[in-house]
């Protein structure tokens, strides 16, 4: 065969022929894709009305916004953190309808019209709520950047054991009452982290306002 033979490809006319052929194969994918990011749908507002602490908020949000994010941008209630912002650490807890919640985990405008209580309607600083006095009397904080959440916590997690709700460690879970020992209270509490480590204090803190109205 001589070199005249035009089976006679080198190494680089394979890879540029290689390359083009990718390239073409592809275009079809690369075209849809491109459509595909022109054709995204557009945010979507809604009005919805949060009464919080008492108060009604008429606003207008993204219907992607957490409840979290309405109340710190928005309203500027920065009382309530973002810690994790994957619910995680309970920092952002609030109480909705008088349940606790992660409010970085759920959208604003589900709780148009709903009851929500924050760290800022629980007490004020000439009336503070029993456990906000007792996280005070009992050193139940360090730097203070869960006690929010931590406090909002127990206020659910209280009504949740008057209410007779059984935990993982209740030894019966069809009893009408549950006896709140220090392991229930640590169980109950689990989902809010505290950084500093005041978790034996917490307990404390907890424990010293049973039977008080919180």
């Amino acid at each position: 065969m001589t070199d005249e033979s035009p089976w006679n490809v080198d190494r680089r006319t394979v890879l540029k022929t290689g390359v083009a052929v990718g390239v073409m194969a592809n275009l079809p994918s690369m075209t849809n894709a491109a459509n595909a990011a022109n054709q995204a749908p557009l945010p979507v507002n809604m009005t919805v009305t949060l009464r919080i602490n008492n108060q009604s908020h008429a606003l207008t949000l993204d219907t992607r916004t957490s409840l979290l994010d309405a109340m710190r941008e928005q309203l500027g209630m920065t009382g309530t953190k973002k810690g994790c912002d994957h619910g995680q650490c309970g920092a952002c807890t609030v109480l909705v309808n008088g349940r606790r919640i992660n409010s970085c985990l759920t959208l604003a405008v589900m709780h148009d019209g709903d009851e929500i209580t924050t760290i800022e309607g629980l007490g004020t600083p000439d009336h503070l709520h029993p456990l906000q006095s007792a996280f005070i009397e009992h050193d139940g904080y360090q730097c203070g950047y869960c006690t929010a959440g931590q406090i909002c916590s127990a206020v659910g997690m209280l009504k949740e054991a008057a209410d007779g709700w059984p935990s993982h460690v209740s030894a019966n879970l069809t009893a009408a009452r549950v006896q709140l020992t220090d392991a229930e209270v640590r169980e109950r509490m689990s989902g809010n982290i505290c950084r500093c480590a005041a978790y034996p204090n917490i307990v404390t803190a907890i424990q010293s306002v049973r039977g008080v109205n919180a």
